[in-house]
């Protein structure tokens, strides 16, 4: 549940931080009449991204269990190489993003009224597809329903709220600081979504080592107990893990971990010094 809140919270602000950022940009060039369009665009996007998570839910029903395995395999791998692709991103670019849209919505109404609606459609529909391929691939790993639709729907409620309270100016953010943190946690998630395509791989035959447990705590831990259930929600990792899902883990967790924290760092601004007064002498 914890899992698919974060990655609710985060998809979802970035999708609400870019419509704001365009809602507020149309109205300060006096484009009022436009916005029902713009809205058009937002409404088509959220529209296909909701049929996307549909078609994975319908098209992992319809496979028999082998190729579900495979299937969900394969998705999970997209998931992570997309989470991982996005906190990078957003690591370098978050700086630059209101200008970028800015500019997108210049050359928008240069052209048509339309044009704007396309803006906001494909600004919009990557985040709306990334979530759901996210939060499917979360709620696969986990092996539940209920409690990672419940986590997605409240991280997703909370961002298009604290989206409308920026819009309005009722609360700043750190965004910077925000992204970095849940960055971390997606870096976590993501070594967990990439633990269970290792397992789902493994169970077909497609990698080695199904039968190669290098932990296996089901003795003492109930795999269904709440611990067990909290653990594997929050971290995607089971009581029981093949020595190449450990492997999996851990090397995702400490290379993408320590390139984002420097990558980070690298982004920030390099603070001015303050430059020395100048005193001005008259000649005499």
């Amino acid at each position: 549940m914890f899992a698919n809140f974060l990655i609710g919270l985060r998809e979802g602000l970035e999708a609400a931080l870019i419509v704001a950022i365009l809602v507020a940009y149309v109205v300060k060039v006096d484009q009022r009449q436009l916005l029902p369009r713009l809205w058009m665009g937002v409404g088509l996007a959220v529209a296909l991204s909701l049929g996307a998570g549909a078609l994975l839910t319908f098209t992992t029903a319809s496979l028999s269990d082998s190729a579900a395995e495979v299937f969900a395999g394969v998705t999970s791998l997209a998931a992570v190489g997309l989470i991982t692709w996005m906190i990078f991103w957003m690591a370098r670019n978050a700086r630059a993003i209101k200008g970028h849209l800015h500019g997108e919505v210049d050359r928008a109404l240069a052209k048509s009224g339309w044009a704007l609606a396309l803006v906001a459609f494909f600004a919009v529909i990557r985040e709306g597809l990334e979530t759901a391929l996210f939060l499917w691939a979360g709620m696969q790993s986990s092996g539940e329903r209920v409690a990672p639709t419940v986590g997605a729907l409240l991280g997703l409620a909370l961002a298009v709220g604290l989206g409308v309270l920026m819009y309005l100016g009722s609360v700043r953010l750190d965004l910077g600081r925000l992204f970095y943190w849940t960055g971390l946690a997606l870096v976590v998630i993501a070594a967990g979504v990439l633990r269970y395509a290792i397992h789902e791989f493994q169970e077909v035959g497609i990698l080695p080592g199904m039968d190669e447990y290098a932990l296996d705590l089901t003795s003492t831990v109930d795999p269904a107990g709440v611990p067990a259930t909290l653990v594997r929600g929050m971290l995607n990792v089971t009581p029981a893990m093949t020595a190449l899902e450990i492997i999996g883990w851990v090397a995702y967790v400490a290379v993408v971990m320590s390139l984002f924290v420097r990558t980070v760092r690298r982004s920030r601004p390099t603070p001015t010094q303050p430059q020395p007064a100048v005193v001005a002498t008259t000649a005499t």
